[in-house]
């Protein structure tokens, strides 16, 4: 079947999400007076990293609710018993340089343009309000005919029922949509399994994974939209 829309990831796909993070962080950091030196910011970088990866697998798994995980990321990176009020007070003042550092991949506005005969809507593990957010800040909500999002369904990626829900969001059936984001598996594997065409957006290049097509740029995406299979698995778009 012909595909008609295509679904995004926001986070390290069309969004520097990676780059906005260690950014805020670093200034974060600095700002409460916690590191002392190069080195040690590196450390706390990377902890924070983990720290993050680790609760977001928790709520990825229904543990513990979205504001849930951010207060637990921030208990665990402190070593603080924090309240509530306290933990999303430090965060808050996370999120103020975390802003200042956002920024789209420089390919996403040239590839919407490119591809602005096809229908747009996003799908993404976070919450509404923070991606919705996000998109205006960006200037590219209004590219985007809905936003779905797991915190607000209760069902996250790679669950094929957050899937179809993106593709009800649209009118839609599963095989006429074609899902693009940076995980292989949560993304790609994800939304084949659900009956939609996924795409592996491998920034990094990490490769491998020949069962999935995968592209190292957004600036590919029209090519392989065209019927071009260079980018690893054949194609199955029409």
């Amino acid at each position: 079947m012909v595909i008609k829309a295509i679904l995004w990831d926001i986070d390290d796909t069309i969004f520097d999400y990676r780059g906005a993070d260690l950014a805020g962080m670093r200034d974060h950091l600095h700002a409460e007076g916690l590191l002392d030196g190069e080195s040690s910011a590196e450390q706390a970088l990377g902890r924070w990293q983990e720290v993050t990866a680790r609760h977001w697998a928790r709520f990825s798994a229904g543990e513990v609710d979205f504001l849930g995980q951010r207060r637990d990321r921030v208990r665990t990176f402190t070593g603080l018993a924090l309240s509530d009020a306290d933990a999303d007070a430090w965060f808050g003042r996370y999120v103020v340089h975390y802003e200042a550092a956002w920024s789209l991949f420089p390919d996403t506005v040239p590839v919407l343009d490119a591809l602005a005969g096809y229908r747009h809507a996003v799908l993404s593990n976070s919450a509404l309000s923070v991606q919705d957010h996000k998109l205006r800040t960006l200037g590219v909500r209004d590219r985007f005919e809905a936003v779905v999002c797991a915190a607000d369904l209760g069902i996250a990626k790679p669950a094929a029922e957050a899937f179809h829900t993106a593709c009800a969001a649209v009118g839609l059936p599963p095989q006429e949509v074609l899902y693009v984001g940076d995980e292989p598996d949560i993304d790609a594997r994800g939304a084949g399994e659900a009956g939609l065409t996924g795409v592996w957006l491998d920034r990094a290049e990490r490769g491998g994974r020949p069962e999935l097509i995968r592209i190292t740029g957004l600036d590919q995406l029209p090519g392989l939209l065209a019927g071009d299979t260079r980018f690893g698995a054949p194609s199955t778009i029409g």
